[in-house]
């Protein structure tokens, strides 16, 4: 009997940390306003899974009226369950939509044989999902993008792209017709992972790009497991770096007129840095080194998970 009062004690903690940062998402990237139609992409795993369902327990109490239309976009892949997201839906009592459309062909006869799928798999499936959210009338498209995600793209970004960028909170669509969000933007997948597991969703694998195990982004998010497991508090403040960036201290020269920097120039917003010794990373440095990092990593700035 303590065992599961402790279980579900736990499992109401899980909810409603997600209900919040879900909540706080929402909040601080302007996602969500009054009368917006989401359109939540449902693709079966567990992520999507319990994007809908939080963004369901805040619609009850939100202090905005927003409506909610569930769509899942079927790509024909071999062995899908068709069946399945119909049948949880409509016991949900969801509006939804089932769109078929055979990109797996495509994308199996454009890529050759050991290729990375997945960014034309994209690609497909962004131009399918703009062209539903057209018709069904949404103002917002919802994707299931959590906080790992965000930071496994920064790395990719910074290792093999050659710049500082991750999946934007918010954003609007080339043609300026379509704003999608991420309201997991602050969710870490392994709370995601235990929400699904105490709601039992019935998960459908992607076949497609689920077989290709050395991916990149796989090896990045290796790494970034084995650095939260070694060094408590790093990935904090990676991720709190994300939204506390300082353009005059970078080499952007989009971003900073460093041709107009000269005798008499203002001060940065930061100030005049160049000699000073920053007391938070030092003191960050020297616990790190000592095994002792704190638990929340440096206060740069305010924890959005």
């Amino acid at each position: 009997m303590a065992d599961a009062r402790k279980a579900e004690f736990e499992a109401n903690k899980l909810r409603k940390r997600l209900r919040r940062q879900v909540g706080e998402a929402i909040q601080d990237f302007a996602m969500i306003a009054d009368g917006d139609r989401v359109m939540v992409c449902l693709s079966g795993g567990k992520d999507s899974y319990g994007l809908l369902d939080v963004l369901l327990s805040l619609q009850a109490a939100a202090p905005v009226r927003f409506s909610l239309v569930a769509v899942n976009l079927d790509q024909k892949q071999p062995g899908f369950p068709a069946d399945v997201l119909p049948a949880y839906l409509a016991a949900k009592g969801v509006e939804f939509r089932i769109v078929e459309q055979d990109t797996y062909s495509v994308v199996k006869r454009v890529i050759p044989e050991g290729g990375t799928l997945c960014s034309l798999c994209s690609r497909l499936r962004r131009g399918v999902l703009y062209r539903v959210a057209g018709e069904l009338g949404a103002t917002r498209i919802a994707l299931g993008h959590h906080r790992d995600d965000m930071m496994a793209t920064f790395f990719l970004n910074l290792f093999f792209g050659g710049s500082l960028k991750t999946m934007p909170p918010k954003l609007a669509s080339d043609d300026g017709r379509h704003v999608v969000i991420r309201p997991l933007a602050y969710v870490r997948e392994r709370d995601l992972a235990r929400f699904a597991d105490l709601n039992g969703y019935p998960i459908i694998p992607c076949n497609l790009c689920g077989s290709q195990e050395h991916l990149q982004r796989r090896q990045v998010r290796q790494m970034l497991d084995d650095w939260e497991r070694r060094f408590p508090g790093r990935i904090e403040s990676i991720f709190n770096a994300m939204g506390n960036v300082i353009p005059t201290h970078l080499l952007d020269r989009r971003l900073n007129d460093f041709a107009a920097v000269g005798r008499g120039s203002a001060p940065g917003a930061e100030g005049d840095l160049a000699f000073d010794v920053d007391a938070a990373l030092e003191r960050a440095v020297e616990l790190e080194a000592a095994g002792i990092l704190p638990a929340r990593g440096i206060p740069i700035a305010r924890d959005g998970g």
